[in-house]
């Protein structure tokens, strides 16, 4: 059985990548299937980078939480719409070919 070699990632871009989580709340699986990882590898690097940053932020508010909330939802949702209308674009280039 051969072994698989390891790669190895910039701090940069495994900061990066943990910010996506972290502050931009992506799902893990997201992050590394576009990062070309594993999630338990971008799980480890989330947890690096939590140990080395004071991540908790000054204290919200009710109000300020759930807009905070509501504006994340926003965000994926229109993350998700990108995603589609970028392969939409993709098919209906390739079938017009």
């Amino acid at each position: 059985m051969a072994h698989k070699k390891s790669r190895r990632y910039s701090a940069e871009f495994r900061e990066a990548a943990a910010r996506e989580v972290v502050d931009r709340s992506r799902p893990v699986d997201d992050v590394a299937r576009d990062c070309g990882v594993t999630g338990q590898t971008i799980r480890n690097w989330v947890r690096e980078f939590r140990a080395g940053h004071d991540t908790t932020g000054p204290e919200l508010s009710g109000d300020e939480r759930a807009r905070l909330k509501e504006l994340e939802r926003r965000v994926r949702e229109l993350e998700e719409e990108n995603r589609f209308l970028g392969k939409s674009v993709a098919f209906f280039a390739k079938k017009h070919q």
